[in-house]
Formats: C-alpha cells, sequence, structure tokens
C-alpha cells in the first residue's frame, strides 16, 4: 500500500507517464491540480514529472507535442503513477501491450500508487493492473473496454473509483474531479478546497455521480435551485426536509425535485446528507470540537448518526479519520471557541 503522502517530509513523487497519442487536456490535469497543492509554509506537496517512453517529445491527439520534463527512469522512484488517456493501438485496440511500455510500467516500486485519466485504463487493464478491480473510463468507450478486459469490473455510470492502491477516472475534467480526490485523501479537506478556489472549479463533485446527466436549461435564472444550495450550505444545522427547501425556492416540492435532479444528478435528501458529510468532515479535520458538537454543527443529530453516515462514506468512525488527519500538517486546523 502507498505511503499516506500526508505523512512523509518531502513531496511526494508523482509521475504521469505520457503514451502517444495522448490527450493533452488529460496531460495536463495532474501537473496542475497536484502542483498547486501546498502545506501551511508554501512548500510543495507533490513532485509532479511528465515522463515519456523515449524521453522525448510526445505527440498529442490534436496537432501539437509535448515536451516531458524528467526521462523514463524516473518511474524507478514513484510513489504514483498517473496514466493519462491516450490512443495507443494495443491497449485501445486488442489488449495488447508493447514491450517498451511492459518494461517501463515494471519499473514502478511495489507499493506505488497507480491512477488512470479517462482511456489511460486501457493501458492500466493491458498490464494487469486492473484486474480484480473497479474501474471506470470515459463513458463511451466502456464497452470496448469490458469486451477487452472481462476481469475488471468495468462501471462506466460513475465520475472516477477509489479501491485503495488502484484509481481511476472517466473522461476529460472527471480527471481533476480524481486529482482534487487524491488531494482530499492524502493532505485534507482545506488543502484540496484551497486547490479548487485557485483552479475555479468545484472543491468536490462526488465519485459516485453519473458521468453523463440530462440537464434541462432552465428558462429564467429565478427557476434554478443553486440559491437554495447556497443557502442550505449556509444552514446545515437546521433542518432541510424537501419541503423547507422548496418554500425557500418558492417551488412546489414536485418541481423543485425534479429541478434539483435535473441540475445535480442527485435527490435534495442525497444531496443534503453529502453535504453534512463533507461539513463534518472538514470540522473533524480543523477544529478540536467533540463528536457531538460537529453532528450538531453538520445537522447530523447526534454522534450515533454522524458514525453511521461517516462509515457509509469513508468506512471509518469519527475518530479513526480525525487521527488520520491529526498525522497531518496542522494547517488549517482552528481551536474551537
Amino acid at each position: 500500500m502507498c505511503k499516506n503522502p500526508a505523512m512523509s517530509p518531502s513531496p511526494h513523487r508523482v509521475v504521469v507517464l505520457a503514451i502517444p497519442p495522448v490527450i493533452g487536456y488529460d496531460l495536463t490535469i495532474p501537473p496542475q491540480v497536484l502542483g498547486e497543492a501546498h502545506d501551511a509554509d508554501g512548500h510543495p506537496l507533490y513532485d509532479v514529472a511528465v515522463v515519456t517512453l523515449d524521453g522525448g517529445p510526445v505527440e498529442a491527439t490534436r496537432g501539437y507535442a509535448i515536451a516531458p520534463s524528467a526521462g523514463p527512469e524516473a518511474l524507478a522512484r514513484a510513489q504514483t503513477v498517473i496514466v493519462p488517456g491516450t490512443q495507443v493501438p494495443g491497449p485501445r485496440r486488442d489488449g495488447r501491450i508493447g514491450d517498451d511500455l511492459r518494461a517501463a510500467l515494471a519499473s514502478v516500486p511495489a507499493g506505488a500508487r497507480w491512477v488512470s485519466i479517462c482511456t489511460g485504463a486501457f493501458v492500466l487493464a493491458a498490464a494487469g493492473i486492473l484486474d480484480g478491480h473497479r474501474a471506470t473510463t470515459h463513458w463511451k468507450y466502456a464497452d470496448d473496454f469490458r469486451r477487452l478486459y472481462p476481469d475488471v469490473a468495468v462501471d462506466e455510470d460513475v465520475l472516477f473509483t477509489d479501491d485503495g492502491r488502484v484509481l481511476t477516472s472517466a473522461g476529460l475534467s472527471a480527471g481533476i474531479d480524481l486529482c482534487l480526490h487524491l488531494v482530499r485523501t492524502d493532505h485534507g479537506t482545506a488543502v484540496a478546497n484551497a486547490v479548487a478556489r485557485h483552479m475555479v472549479v468545484p472543491p468536490w463533485r462526488d465519485g459516485g455521480q453519473a458521468q453523463f446527466i440530462e440537464r434541462h436549461v432552465p428558462r429564467r435564472v429565478d427557476e434554478t435551485t443553486s440559491d437554495v444550495r447556497a443557502w442550505a450550505q449556509a444552514h446545515l444545522d437546521q433542518p432541510l426536509d424537501v419541503a423547507t427547501l422548496a418554500r425557500h425556492a418558492s417551488m412546489s416540492v414536485r418541481t423543485f425535485t425534479r429541478r434539483f435532479r435535473d441540475e445535480t444528478g442527485q435527490s435534495p435528501g442525497a444531496w443534503v446528507t453529502q453535504q453534512r458529510i463533507r461539513h463534518a468532515q472538514h470540522l473533524l479535520e480543523a477544529t478540536d470540537l467533540t463528536v457531538d458538537d460537529v453532528a450538531a454543527r453538520a445537522g447530523m443529530g447526534t454522534a450515533a448518526s454522524l458514525r453511521q453516515h461517516l462509515r457509509a462514506s469513508v468506512g471509518v468512525s469519527p475518530s479513526a479519520y480525525r487521527r488520520t488527519f491529526r498525522g497531518a500538517p496542522d494547517a488549517g486546523r482552528v481551536r474551537s471557541r
């Protein structure tokens, strides 16, 4: 299992392996997201290198080339390897992998974390890295993936998957969600949120959210549910049933529920629960509040309810979750008053 970067005194070594023809958008995501993560003193939390198999520029799919920042030897020191989307013929068409690519992947340390963005999952699958794991890729190519790699449990209905030391994302912008998830997992909510603010993107989209949601364009600005969602996030400690939310939106419950799902892909109840869990995570990481107080401020009611929701969401108790992040730097943690 890979070492938690939050416990390491030096930046976590990430290698982005660019395989031609590479999806240029995918390739730029890890350096941008992970490269923006810093500790309280401004030190980088990740050392991100882009490498190619031959050390030369890599052809992208849209008519340009990208120069690597390190040679393939960097793979032998990697703690996390990220493979962005690619149209490489072997893994994409017949499930085979070239000798040079296989040798490069074999040089990665045994305990490294493997990550793919979009069709980069085809490469990891061709190398056998995804066998027995749940994984995703771009919905458009899921049937091809399933046919070529029957030993992988592919799920095209999610934005990303986290199977421990193996993580995969859907296409394009879902790679941002996955990289923010890495930052959040490694260093906590505060650091991930700071990165998201810099990038002007949402700090969190649940990995289980559907890849493709039909959204109807609202006819008027005042017909959206965005203002109600903002209000709800500021009042998580209060009752937030569907009727209350619909009343604040000046809509009927039926109209509000339909419009809310169109805009978020979730029911109002599921969305509120998700926001409360996130807020509870932030309070556990950044304050010394008791579990009872965290539960109350997050709108969970009781510590028992908080424990149940947190276990269902991240698989640990509130106290275990807090202990995990007490091992990280104290940046952003404030003492409750």
